[in-house]
């Protein structure tokens, strides 16, 4: 690069002192303050420009209200090298204005002769697009020397080939990411404009802004006129008034009419793809426009690396939807009908239900609430069925079949009986399709008010009313053969659970992990213990894969792996999931008889082999009267017997009660019935064989017994270790 060529020049916009102009001026606005954030130093972008190793060239491209301006004259305050500067306006698209212009300011900043290079800087070269004017500031580009820097600022892309100089390590580029404001930035801007906010409010700005510089200013200034409190941040937004007119100003109108009407009609959508604008617009070419405007002034944000997938900015796009409601109201909503049916097509519920209830279309948002559930809930999402049903009142859900079971089916994971019964309830009065009626049954068959032979049916009759297809057949085969399990038809329960573990290994992961642990249950009653400990650890796995944990349901599959682990000696995992499952009991009302009893059986049998009578006898004497609620469960009743039987083994009549085990002591006494020595005991528990032997001497003073083979025996004897 040579110098450039004859340049003589214009009115110049000299840097001047601190950052008195605007970032969205185009120059200094006499008696003008500034904006709040170009007052904010950011040297962590300044370095990056006045590295002595940096590339000559430097593009900072970002819309309106980044700081870009802000940012050059910084570099300028702080660099010791001349700035000739240059801001670019309409009439330098005509004749040699812009090279005339760039000589006289290179002259200007190089008169007082100093040494060490130059930094020329062309500021808001979105406003050159004349083809000439292109061509002239190329040849620029092309002609300066080694000495000199190249800043170029720009609200749109450079017309130059900016992919060669990146190739070639010739240039810094800086985009909305880099200008975005850090949190201390922004913190120290919101307190630079008077606004005093705590840890959570100043995030809550920061959120909701992105970072963007003339964003949290317009920020400090609402906020600061609202009336102070915390929730003053929360209610800032693009409907504010002032981002609406900024963004008017300073975005929408610099748009063609066709693109004005682009980007408030997909405003509707919170990811713009080209095939999805073109469905909800019903047009074509949407991929052009969008990747035309992302090389514009317009806040959208890009998801890839393929100008495929873009976003608008939070504040811009909350703007535009409140600028097209105010516009075009019935459009808006025939644009959600249409991105539902679009996201339905392809498969996407989430988006299809959220377009579904923006549309207010109530029949379409319950159909797709109801077909989601399965789904939603097996992989551990809730929360997402729940946040969709508080979009409705209990009105329009009790009106809706379809939303009144996913109510009652969402009240199911939670737990809540009584709430299971009141939306089975809603739903029944309003039935008519098979689909509605298979949801009514397999409710009823999951709460069992009817007991165990009518909860067998209504999931036998759910069962055929579903298409084989069905994610519900899974659930449907889970409760049947719980059903034949309570009451002892073995080799069918075992048939039904497997049947619904395969259909729910990918489309219900909670509904596998229940049929899992009851054939892992079943295994264990029959003291197979390897099989049993493979199903319950499958299940238990299923459980942390997908992010169950504090689905209530789950409780079962937590309290199953307590006894396993317990009695494999691993005590503090054991103890671990059996907190888990009382928590989540804990959450339960008037949910299930038969859930609840096999529960608390579950739990005691736990309590006792991790030495904890009292917990065992609170959970069994619970379970009692919720049996009587299921007097045909014949196997849940010797279930039960035998949970008893063990708890008085464990704490009399014959001796005194045992001391409580700590789990150091249930830990060693896992080892006792081996022949490992207490070294060798110490080696596989990482601590020393003098304090194994201290831990197994506590054992045999808790269990009244003098030696190692006594005191296997003792806790033989009392359920604490299982028969040899």
């Amino acid at each position: 690069m040579t110098a450039p060529a004859a340049v003589v020049a214009p009115e110049l916009a000299a840097p001047g002192e601190g950052l008195n102009y605007a970032t969205v001026a185009r120059g200094p606005w006499p008696g003008r303050r500034p904006a709040h954030h170009e007052w904010v130093r950011r040297p962590r972008l300044v370095h990056r420009l006045q590295d002595p190793g940096s590339p000559p060239l430097a593009v900072l491209v970002a819309p309106a209200g980044y700081g870009k301006t802000a940012l050059l004259r910084e570099w300028a305050d702080r660099d010791r090298r001349p700035f000739a500067w240059v801001t670019v306006d309409e009439r330098d698209n005509h004749g040699a204005r812009l090279p005339a212009r760039v000589a006289r300011a290179v002259a200007a900043a190089t008169a007082e002769g100093r040494a060490g290079g130059l930094v020329l800087v062309l500021d808001d070269l979105h406003l050159l697009h004349e083809p000439a004017a292109l061509d002239a500031m190329g040849a620029i580009v092309g002609d300066l020397g080694p000495e000199v820097t190249l800043a170029l600022a720009s609200r749109s892309r450079v017309a130059l080939p900016i992919a060669r100089f990146r190739e070639q390590r010739l240039v810094t580029e800086l985009g909305p990411r880099d200008l975005a404001m850090t949190r201390s930035e922004a913190t120290l801007l919101l307190r630079l404009a008077g606004l005093e906010l705590d840890r959570e409010g100043a995030e809550t700005l920061l959120r909701r802004t992105e970072g963007w510089p003339a964003g949290l200013s317009l920020a400090a200034l609402s906020v600061g006129e609202r009336a102070t409190g915390p929730a003053a941040p929360n209610r800032f937004g693009g409907e504010d008034r002032l981002v609406a007119d900024y963004l008017r100003d300073e975005i929408l109108g610099g748009l063609s009419a066709d693109q004005l009407e682009f980007v408030l009609r997909t405003s509707v959508l919170d990811t713009l793809t080209g095939t999805l604008c073109d469905a909800v617009l019903e047009r074509s070419g949407s991929a052009a426009t969008l990747s035309g405007l992302s090389r514009s002034n317009v806040l959208l944000v890009p998801l890839d690396r393929t100008d495929e997938r873009y976003r608008y900015h939070r504040l811009f796009g909350e703007m535009l939807r409140a600028e097209l409601r105010r516009r075009e109201p019935e459009l808006e909503l025939e644009l959600h009908r249409r991105a539902s049916a679009w996201h339905q097509r392809a498969g996407d519920a989430d988006r299809a239900v959220e377009h579904a209830i923006c549309a207010g279309d109530i029949e379409s948002a319950g159909e797709l609430v109801w077909n989601s559930v399965v789904a939603a809930v097996g992989h551990g999402r809730q929360a997402t069925i729940e946040a969709w049903l508080r979009r409705f009142t209990d009105t329009q859900i009790a009106a809706h079949p379809t939303l009144a079971l996913a109510a009652a089916n969402s009240q199911l994971a939670c737990g809540q009986g009584d709430l299971v019964e009141h939306w089975t309830s809603a739903a029944a009065a309003a039935a008519g399709s098979d689909a509605i009626e298979a949801g009514i049954a397999i409710m009823r068959a999951a709460l069992a008010r009817d007991g165990i032979a009518r909860m067998e049916q209504d999931a036998a009759r759910a069962y055929r009313l579903e298409p084989d297809v069905s994610p519900w057949r899974s659930l449907c085969c889970m409760l049947a053969g719980t059903a034949q399990l309570m009451v002892g038809r073995h080799d069918d329960a075992v048939r039904q659970l497997e049947e619904g573990a395969r259909r729910a290994a990918v489309v219900a992961p909670d509904v596998h992990a229940l049929c899992l642990a009851q054939l892992g249950v079943l295994a264990l009653m029959d003291e197979d213990w390897e099989d049993a400990a493979g199903l319950i650890t499958r299940a238990r796995s299923q459980v942390e894969r997908h992010g169950l944990a504090t689905s209530a349901t789950i409780a079962l599959v937590f309290a199953a792996s307590a006894l396993m682990r317990g009695r494999r000696g691993r005590v503090e995992d054991a103890r671990r999931d059996l907190q888990a499952a009382l928590r989540l009991q804990s959450t339960m009302t008037d949910f299930a008889a038969w859930y609840d009893v096999e529960l608390r059986i579950l739990t005691a049998r736990a309590a006792v082999r991790l030495s904890d009578a009292n917990g065992a006898r609170d959970a069994l004497v619970a379970a009692a009267p919720r049996m009587r609620r299921v007097p045909e469960a014949v196997v849940l009743e010797a279930w039960l017997q035998d949970a008893w039987a063990r708890l008085d083994a464990f704490t009399g009549p014959a001796s005194a009660p045992p001391s409580v085990l700590t789990p150091a002591e249930l830990r060693i006494l896992q080892f006792l019935p081996t022949h490992l020595s207490f070294r060798e005991v110490a080696e596989r528990t990482y601590v020393s064989a003098n304090t194994v032997k201290s831990q197994a001497n506590a054992v045999y003073r808790k269990l009244n017994v003098s030696c190692r083979s006594e005191a296997v025996g003792r806790a033989r004897e009392i359920g604490l270790l299982d028969a040899g």
